[in-house]
């Protein structure tokens, strides 16, 4: 059905940036919601960013004002601008997608984040 291919993810130091990409193979727009979820070894997989359809946007609390969720149309692409880093933002991070009423749940295969001192 609909695919995710997330790229960008790498080492970084303290207060480097990086910007992840999700490419999608549906229009964007015609979900619900996109956003980035990350999970660190032995943690849950929680919500980072995310984007409705109409173009609302809310962040974790750890990541606000450091971290920008963005979109473009004609790619099909969502975006994840990170900066400032910190160690604590190492994860895997997953883009997902979801229809009206979450009735399709789509899932990309993560991209790693590594920050380190």
């Amino acid at each position: 059905q609909v695919q995710l291919v997330e790229s960008g993810g790498g080492l970084v130091q303290p207060g480097g940036s990086l910007r992840l990409s999700c490419a999608a193979s549906t229009n964007i727009f015609s979900m619900n919601f996109m956003g980035w979820y990350r999970q660190a070894p032995g943690k849950e997989r929680d919500l980072v960013a995310g984007v409705t359809d109409g173009g609302h946007t809310n962040y974790a609390d750890s990541v606000k004002g450091r971290f920008a969720i963005s979109r473009d149309k004609a790619r099909n692409t969502v975006y994840l601008q990170m900066n400032r880093l910190e160690p604590e933002d190492t994860a895997v991070y997953f883009c997902n997608a979801k229809t009206v009423l979450s009735r399709f749940d789509y899932w990309g295969q993560g991209t790693q984040v590594t920050v380190y001192s």
